[in-house]
């Protein structure tokens, strides 16, 4: 493992998905996942993520779409909320859940404005 690409992206996992859920993940690893857990921090969020020739803020829109293609519900909740934290707007969020809806279909457009919802709700009952 590169220490050094790991810890950068603890670091970016963090600041995305919020200490709380990197924390449940690191302090709940197992011998099974242990791998799998250090290869998402360093090859996902350290080497990818890392990658300055994005901005988080357009990383997270991609992957929203991606993730409503593919119809993974959880995950988008999870990458929606660090849309969020990236300084995604809610206009702009609105606007690529019409285009998931578009290119997705509107089944996958149904569910993200759904998913959405319960976030923003989430958020706004918090604040």
């Amino acid at each position: 493992m590169d220490k050094a690409l790991y810890d950068k992206g603890l670091s970016i996992r963090t600041q995305v998905l919020g200490e709380d859920y990197v924390n449940r993940n690191i302090n709940n690893v197992t011998d099974f996942n242990r791998h799998f857990q250090e290869m998402v921090t360093e090859y996902a969020w350290g080497g990818v993520w890392g990658d300055d020739a994005l901005e988080k803020k357009t990383r997270s829109l991609i992957n929203l779409g991606m993730l409503a293609a593919l119809n993974r519900a959880q995950e988008f909740e999870l990458h929606f909320r660090g849309a969020i934290n990236n300084g995604c707007s809610k206009e702009e969020l609105r606007t690529v859940l019409e285009q998931i809806a578009i290119y997705c279909g509107m089944p996958a457009g149904v569910e993200a404005f759904r998913i959405a919802r319960r976030v923003l709700d989430d958020i706004e009952a918090k604040d």
